[in-house]
């Protein structure tokens, strides 16, 4: 789609103020990478449901690998439920863009108790869903995060 340079000045100065100076990137610190954290999660992790995620979290020590990232989050889609990479790809692209504008108000969540934490978001429903339906799921997860 195409913009005129005065409309796009716009759209660029509402996004802008809409930010309010909160960050919402997604950056390497925040992935969940470590096999051996990911396993203790499974081991050692408190989980529960928002529809249509599964939260599995731990807290965890920080350390200069996390850097000052109050959590680390990884996704899962199962191969089971969606057999084309293609489709386990969107659904964990709509999920991460969801968390990533969401995650501030989890942060300060964190930040207040000062806890540092893993997150696993597994993907429990049985069809593709809307962009739309997935953030509600990833808002009601920030909500009912037990911090």
């Amino acid at each position: 789609m195409y913009l005129p340079e005065s409309e796009f000045r716009c759209v660029k100065l509402i996004l802008k103020k809409a930010s309010d100076n909160t960050s919402h990137t997604f950056v390497r610190a925040e992935r969940l990478k470590s096999e051996q954290t990911i396993g203790q999660l499974f081991k050692e992790g408190t989980s529960y449901v928002a529809y249509p995620l599964r939260v599995v979290w731990l807290p965890v020590e920080p350390t200069a690998e996390r850097g000052d990232a109050p959590a680390q989050i990884a996704i899962s889609v199962p191969k089971r439920n969606f057999k084309t990479a293609t489709a386990r790809n969107l659904l964990k692209r709509r999920i991460r863009e969801a968390y990533r504008l969401h995650k501030h108000v989890l942060y300060e969540k964190l930040t207040v108790n000062n806890q540092h934490i893993a997150i696993m978001l597994l993907f429990i429903a049985k069809e593709t869903l809307l962009y739309s339906d997935i953030e509600a799921g990833v808002q009601k997860m920030i909500r009912k995060f037990p911090g």
